[in-house]
């Protein structure tokens, strides 16, 4: 007994329009990603860059808190995007880019509602639990961005 396997007649053509979407998509996140590290890095005092390349304890942590926080934006803003290729493209890019803004408008209303200063704390060589706060509020507002888009 033998069987065969058929295959769809448009099988080729949504497997390459597949992979199309996800290098879209792709190229889409990691933009929104490298705008989410300008946003923090123009917004927050110090250059982080350069902070978080010399190792400064805090300043790794409150970068590392954005850039996931901007992860959950981005990932939210393409998940809940259109069916239409280009409609959730379009979508991704301005809910996305809209997230960000939010996102880091709130985490500096946060950081001054708590006095929080943050120039010394993430230029500090040594561990501070504060950063711990900022980095909590980049997280939490980054969940509320996202859940907000969705």
């Amino acid at each position: 007994m033998t069987s065969t396997l058929a295959l769809s007649d448009t099988f080729g053509s949504d497997l390459v329009r597949g992979i199309g979407a996800i290098l879209l998509y792709g190229v889409i996140g990691l933009l929104l990603m490298f705008a989410g590290f300008w946003a923090i890095d123009w917004t927050t005092p110090g250059k982080l860059s350069k902070l978080v390349t010399q190792g400064l304890p805090n300043a790794v942590i409150v970068t590392a808190s954005g850039l996931l926080a901007m992860s959950f934006i981005v990932v939210v803003a393409i998940f809940n995007s259109a069916s239409d290729l280009t409609e959730g493209l379009i979508t991704s890019l301005v809910y996305g880019l809209l997230g960000i803004v939010v996102q880091v408008v709130g985490v500096r209303l946060l950081e001054w509602a708590t006095r929080i200063d943050v120039a010394s704390t993430i230029e500090s060589e040594k561990f501070a639990p504060v950063s711990i706060v900022v980095a909590a509020a980049h997280i939490g507002l980054g969940l509320v961005v996202a859940v907000g888009i969705s």
